[in-house]
């Protein structure tokens, strides 16, 4: 038997201002997608907003259904919107937060798993990582330097 160890490697903002302006901006995006989200179940409110290369922004938020399994998270919506409408793009990075109108949320909310999975085909396709940033309503925010370092055993179509 041979042991595997996997290591990641993350960065952490202790304040919104402690972020290069051009994530701030990204991640006020992701605020207000936020506000816009469909969540009368959960009462959890999640934006996110993407870069492209070309400096175009993406936005997305969480879309419930009463047939749960239906809804989208913010993630998913937003890189699902931006590859039908951008196909050839590159996903520079993502903007991601949460919030929740039941108590405030503080700590730094990563993407679900389903999400995770979504995005790493992203950064196959496009052979480049997707930078990513999260947090929750407020606190600290998170980076991650690719989508790999919160799913670093990808499932990708090599195995198909």
């Amino acid at each position: 038997m041979k042991k595997l160890t996997i290591e990641t490697h993350l960065e952490v903002f202790e304040t919104f201002s402690e972020l290069p302006l051009e994530v701030q901006n990204l991640m006020n995006k992701a605020q207000q997608a936020r506000e816009n989200a469909y969540a009368p179940y959960s009462h959890f409110k999640v934006g996110a907003a993407l870069q492209l290369a070309s400096g175009e922004t993406v936005i997305g938020n969480n879309q419930e259904n009463a047939a749960f399994p239906s809804g989208l998270c913010a993630e998913r919506v937003a890189v699902f919107y931006a590859g039908a409408s951008y196909p050839s793009a590159i996903i520079k990075m993502m903007a991601i937060t949460a919030r929740s109108l039941k108590q405030k949320v503080t700590t730094p909310i990563p993407p679900c798993g389903a999400c995770r999975q979504s995005l790493v085909e992203y950064e196959v396709k496009q052979n480049a990582p997707i930078i990513l940033y999260f947090m929750g309503e407020s606190g600290k925010i998170v980076k991650a330097n690719s989508i790999k370092d919160l799913l670093p055993l990808i499932f990708d179509s090599s195995y198909l």
